[in-house]
């Protein structure tokens, strides 16, 4: 019998007998069928003539030979009745004739729906079952090295970067947006940020990088001063009171900028500049008031929140998504990018420790056996139910003809066996009471 698919729950406005409908193929084994059935008739046509001339010829005195045939033709037609009848009675009532336990298939469908759902349930869906078939194929190894081929690995790394593409281009940047926006907004808000400001600028004071800050500043506002004297110069005579005189201003001027050079010069060059050190202390007071200071703590929580709230902060978050996923993709259609060459890396790598490596085979098959036995033990009834509901919505008229299309041929053999084998036995019968009877 050639395997039928077994046809899911049909949709709406969509029949069993449509989702069944006859192929091609099922058209070519009904006219084989047809055939069988022909030579199955005909043999038995063909038996029952050979009884009729043997009994004409015993009649007529043509010898012992006449009885002989005709008892092994006699039994043929008895066998070759018996197994048409037998035949017919699974797919409908012979000769029309309303005969009990006949027509088997079209009335009892649904039973043997229910009754096929329950075999497969109990023989091939039980944990054990399970288990030792997936224990004897070896997956972790088989996968392994499978995987641990170049070739493999650049096909499964072509099909993850597409199935990752094909995912980014269906989500919405709207959705996502909102979502990322949502998350990060949310995780913000809960979370105080304060003493882990605190520790950390105590780490960085700590460990004394925040002096190379301190020193790009004051080499920068050195350099500034240096090129823009005028410009410090006119801000600080700008600034004057108008009723004092301008030679005043001027010397104001020069002497404000040279304190302030000097000054800077002295920060710059001094690792232990009195400015340097307070500026040390204040960062130290800093980070323990982040710790430890509750006034301190709320003044940041509510900086944190006015930065959060603000649009701009808002829209920012949103596009992080737009240039994340824009470069997810471009790395995903390139063959030679990081991401895809890191990925194929390790699939190699984890193709040769699978093949190589019992440790990690048999974690792998663990983990199929367990995702397996998961799947069948929760999902049993659903899965029988699919095999019981699918039989039970087919048409019983068309089921029987697809049925018969498929294992109708074989059923045949069953008949001209009949007729062969009853011929035998007939003729053994006979020749053991003549025998006895002699």
């Amino acid at each position: 019998m050639e395997p039928t698919e077994t046809a899911p729950a049909p949709a709406r406005g969509v029949s069993y007998k449509t989702m069944t409908a006859f192929t091609p193929a099922d058209e070519e084994r009904r006219r084989g069928v047809r055939r069988m059935k022909l030579t199955a008739t005909g043999l038995l046509l063909l038996v029952a003539l050979v009884y009729v001339l043997a009994k004409l010829a015993a009649h007529e005195g043509a010898g012992p030979w006449a009885g002989y045939v005709a008892a092994a033709a006699e039994a043929g037609m008895v066998g070759a009745l018996a197994d048409w009848f037998a035949v017919t009675a699974l797919f409908r009532h012979p000769l029309g004739l309303p005969i009990p336990h006949t027509a088997i298939i079209p009335t009892k469908k649904d039973q043997l729906g229910v009754s096929l759902g329950e075999f497969v349930g109990e023989n091939f869906l039980s944990e054990d079952v399970v288990r030792q078939r997936l224990r004897a194929v070896g997956i972790g190894s088989r996968l392994g090295a499978w995987l641990a081929e170049p070739e493999h690995a650049d096909r499964v790394t072509a099909e993850l970067a597409t199935a990752l593409r094909g995912a980014l281009t269906v989500l919405r940047d709207s959705d996502v947006q909102a979502v990322v926006t949502e998350a990060v907004t949310r995780r913000a808000n809960t979370q105080e940020i304060a003493p882990g400001l605190g520790k950390m600028l105590e780490g960085i004071v700590a460990d004394g990088g925040h002096r190379r800050v301190v020193d790009l500043v004051v080499t920068r506002a050195h350099d500034w001063l240096v090129l823009h004297r005028d410009d410090v110069m006119g801000a600080v005579e700008g600034g004057a009171p108008g009723w004092t005189p301008r030679f005043v201003d001027r010397k104001v001027g020069e002497r404000v900028y040279k304190e302030l050079l000097r000054f800077v010069t002295e920060m710059r060059d001094m690792p232990a500049h009195p400015a340097r050190g307070a500026l040390d202390r204040f960062l130290t007071d800093f980070a323990s008031d982040l710790q430890s200071d509750t006034d301190t703590r709320a003044r940041v929580e509510r900086l944190k929140g006015e930065v959060l709230g603000r649009g701009e902060v808002q829209d920012l978050i949103a596009s992080a998504w737009t240039a994340v996923r824009s470069m997810i993709v471009a790395a995903a259609e390139d063959e030679r990018s990081e991401l895809r060459l890191r990925v194929r890396s390790a699939l190699l790598s984890l193709g040769t420790r699978m093949a190589t490596e019992p440790k990690v085979q048999e974690k792998v098959d663990s983990w199929v056996e367990g995702a397996a036995v998961h799947v069948v033990t929760t999902y049993r009834k659903e899965i029988t139910s699919l095999i019981t509901d699918t039989v039970a919505g087919w048409d019983a008229e068309h089921t029987t003809r697809k049925i018969e299309a498929h294992i109708g041929r074989d059923l045949q053999f069953i008949r001209i066996n009949g007729t062969v084998v009853g011929s035998l036995a007939g003729l053994l019968i006979y020749v053991v009471t003549r025998t006895l009877g002699a």
